[in-house]
């Protein structure tokens, strides 16, 4: 190479960029090998902690669990019951054994692999360490002792509940169940199966309607103090924590060299390029120009540039799919999350229903919550966020209460965030709410069997309400990119044109009812108007996987788009859209808040009292607004099948039918309500006798207190939906039920079954199996209830709906982050 006739050895050149690099990678090997050194140790005690205390955590729950069962058998003394029950407990994979200590110290009964030289003195020391770890001979196990309590006294004598199960029949049953599980009871240091003990009870020398009733009503004696009958011991397996200890070592390891190998085969490519653009990379550096500004224009990196943008979508995507409830999402947690990753944005909502509604009621202005499970579930989100939320103003006295903007602070009183109201004409109502989104898209998406009806008068006034919302978070915006939160089939072209406006904008739009197929959805005659308006969105969030796939599969049919289904998301004209399953959820309601709720025994008799029920009624409930999609009419066949299956719950069995009216003005309505009232006329006309009806069909509005109260004094919960995208009363019932009592009968066809598994699934159309899971609710012994609450209890807390905004809102944060780098590469690439 010649320059000026002087001749460039370029070998110096290259002997320098090599000690560049060793100068660089020693250390940087050597920061990596330390931090490997000192993470593992580190991360070998979190997991060891964390999995401490989840074995904790599952001891008490599978205590409690068995403690009723484990006391009915021993103050009945019948420990061969035992057998099956320990034998279908220890079919989890981290349960070693199960043991039963007696009062007096001794081991009573155990499964085969409990240790013969472990007494009950020793186990109890073991678990009041600190560390409660016991060394066998197949490895480290955790122990754990619980007590045992009963709510009667040893001489207390319980006959028998069922005719299907007298104790011949209970003890085949145990063998069954004993042989199946491979797991017996055995008396300590026999290995022998303890036969029942004989009462001499005969099934058939008892009258049939004596076996009926008790089938029906225990009878049990008056219950005293609760007494100490035992304790369990449990053995929990420790070597999955080993294998995972180890997984994660290798996990940590990899990462780091993969990261070592990485940032060495980065430095070095750099390193070969030429010197000058290294001297104008640390000139630029030096100005204050950042590490972007000398990269971006080379060509040279373009490609790894592409690889590692890949890259960083693959990391995400799985942390998204890796997420879980490792912690309780709480206001408290959802407010941190704004603060760190969303600080200083700003939210808002757009609904067609309002939170509250000021109305006129005797003279005077009162504020009411509408019967809304798209409220119930956003308007907690908003009083963490102290957002604005925009919506319909329907209230009579709404427009009373607003200022000069339209704009009121609720909820009353507590001022934690703002509603700007939107006011419609009647025709614009008409058209926009009740003619397309109800005429056209609810039937479309709830596939309930109801035609749709489009109009192209009904159309225009979507599109134009749309527009008129679309303006309205536009003067609202206190900058040119806040996070919108755009809710339901009301404001389907309303992402779309707050994107144009508003181009930078994070919009979230979650769609609360259920998404057809693509052969379905074709009837509607602007598909693709409204797909391109619900592509606006950067996150488009459906209850479930399922109908993220039916979406995506309709963008496939009807648009031209690059979909990537590993990822999720579908792209319009450079426009990229996150497609993504969020299941909504409630608010878990607070230590102070359940607190003043009165006992389930006070409303219960409020109930009774105030609808003139029987003292001992088996009061079943369903809550839901009067809609068709709903199953209001399948619950009632359902009932009036039982009352002819069991003649015996005719006098004792109500079912009591919340239906807030919805959308009466449309003639679909008006004749599935008629209907709905003349099926309900004849069940009682049919079983009804003085004093007694079976059903009560309550169509009005419940305040949230007054269902709440329903709900506690209810022993049956009926959710019998068509189709439903989630169904939030299913988990308003569980979370009411802090008595652990009740049972849930859940349509399948409802979001909600997808995740409380422990609820009594049924399908709907099928009149016989609702009518048989009613029986089989109202026969459900108190033990079995309590251990079905408990478990769904537990879910519901987790996934409640500060998780659900939550992920949205994390997932948002990630986005907005990813687009603001990617203009500033892309105006420094310009630049």
């Amino acid at each position: 190479m010649q320059s000026g006739g002087i001749a460039l050895d370029p070998r110096p050149l290259t002997l320098k960029s090599i000690r560049l690099q060793l100068r660089f990678l020693l250390p940087l090997v050597l920061t990596l090998v330390a931090a490997a050194w000192l993470a593992v140790p580190l991360l070998d005690q979190v997991t060891l902690r964390w999995f401490s205390r989840d074995l904790n955590s599952r001891g008490v729950l599978v205590a409690n669990a068995l403690s009723d069962s484990v006391a009915d058998a021993v103050l009945a003394d019948r420990l061969w019951r035992l057998g099956p029950l320990f034998g279908r407990t220890a079919q989890d994979e981290r349960l070693v054994a199960i043991g039963l200590c007696g009062t007096d110290g001794d081991l009573i009964y155990s499964t085969q692999s409990f240790p013969g030289t472990l007494s009950c003195t020793e186990a109890t020391e073991v678990a009041t360490r600190a560390n409660p770890l016991l060394a066998l001979e197949g490895g480290s196990v955790h122990v754990g002792v619980h007590d045992v309590i009963a709510n009667r006294p040893p001489t207390e004598r319980v006959l028998p509940r069922t005719t299907e199960a007298p104790l011949a029949t209970e003890l085949t049953g145990a063998t069954a169940a004993t042989g199946a599980t491979g797991t017996t009871g055995t008396t300590p240091g026999t290995g022998t199966t303890e036969p029942p003990p004989s009462t001499g009870y005969s099934p058939t020398t008892e009258a049939p309607e004596t076996q009926t009733d008790r089938a029906l009503s225990p009878v049990t004696a008056q219950a005293p103090d609760p007494v100490l009958v035992g304790q369990l011991v449990l053995l929990h397996d420790l070597s999955f924590i080993d294998r995972r200890s180890q997984d994660t070592r290798r996990y940590l390891i990899g990462l780091i060299t993969t990261l070592g190998l990485v940032m060495a085969l980065i430095t070095m490519v750099v390193a070969q390029l030429s010197w000058r653009g290294w001297l104008e990379g640390v000139r630029a550096i030096m100005r204050g120009e950042g590490l972007l500004t000398p990269l971006v224009p080379a060509p040279e990196l373009a490609p790894f540039a592409n690889e590692l943008r890949s890259r960083l979508r693959d990391l995400e995507d799985e942390y998204r799919r890796a997420q879980g409830p490792d912690a309780e999402w709480t206001p408290e947690r959802l407010r941190s999350l704004l603060r760190t990753r969303l600080s200083g944005d700003q939210v808002i909502v757009v609904s067609n229903r309002e939170p509250y509604l000021h109305e006129h009621d005797d003279g005077r202005i009162v504020v009411r919550r509408p019967a809304s499970g798209l409220v119930t579930a956003v308007e907690p989100v908003m009083r963490a966020c102290s957002g604005t939320w925009i919506a319909h103003g329907s209230g009579s006295a709404d427009r009373e209460t607003v200022d000069a903007e339209d704009r009121v602070l609720v909820p009353p009183g507590q001022d934690d965030y703002r509603l700007r109201r939107i006011w419609l004409t009647a025709e614009e109502e008409h058209g926009y709410y009740y003619g397309f989104a109800n005429e056209g898209m609810w039937p479309l998406c709830h596939v309930a069997h109801v035609r749709p009806v489009f109009r192209e008068s009904d159309w225009a006034a979507y599109r134009a309400v749309n527009q008129r919302f679309a303006d309205a978070v536009v003067a609202e915006a206190r900058s040119a990119d806040p996070v919108v939160l755009v809710q339901d089939y009301h404001f389907a072209l309303l992402p779309r044109m707050i994107r144009e406006r508003l181009p930078q904008a994070t919009i979230l739009t979650f769609w609360h009812i259920p998404w057809p197929n693509p052969e379905s959805f074709g009837i509607c005659p602007w598909r693709q108007e409204i797909l391109r308006g619900m592509l606006g969105s950067t996150i488009l969030g459906f209850h479930t996987r399922y109908h993220c796939k039916n979406f995506i599969e309709t963008v496939d049919r009807y648009l031209e788009a690059r979909i990537e289904h590993e990822h999720s998301t579908v792209t319009v004209h450079g426009e990229e859209t996150l497609v993504e399953d969020y299941p909504i959820s409630i608010a878990w309601p607070d230590e102070r808040e359940s607190a003043a709720w009165p006992p389930v025994a006070d409303c219960r008799q409020r109930v009774i009292a105030r609808l003139g029920l029987p003292a001992d009624v088996c009061l079943a409930v369903g809550v839901d607004r009067f809609d068709y999609t709903k199953g209001i009419l399948e619950r009632l066949n359902a009932v009036e099948r039982l009352l002819e299956k069991h003649p015996t719950w005719i006098g004792r069995f109500v079912l009591v039918q919340v239906a807030a009216p919805t959308r009466s003005a449309l003639d679909e309505y008006q004749s599935f309500q008629e209907r709905v009232h003349r099926v309900a006329a004849r069940i009682n006309a049919r079983f009804g006798q003085p004093g007694y009806q079976p059903v009560h069909l309550l169509a009005e509005h419940h305040e949230h207190e007054a269902v709440n109260e329903i709900l506690r004094a209810a022993n049956i919960c009926v959710v019998t939906s068509l189709h439903d995208g989630m169904n939030l009363v299913s988990k308003e019932f569980v979370a009411a039920r802090d008595d652990l009592q009740g049972v849930l009968i859940l349509s399948r066809f409802a979001g909600a079954a997808r995740e409380l598994h422990e609820a009594l699934i049924v399908n709907p159309y099928h009149v016989e199996e609702t009518a048989d899971a009613l029986h089989q609710a109202g026969t459900m012994p108190e033990a079995e209830q309590r251990e079905r609450m408990a478990s769904l209890r537990s879910t519901v807390r987790e996934f409640n709906v500060f998780r659900w905004a939550g992920r949205m809102l994390s997932d948002a944060s990630r986005w907005r982050l990813r687009a603001r780098i990617e203009a500033r590469v892309r105006r420094h690439h310009e630049a």
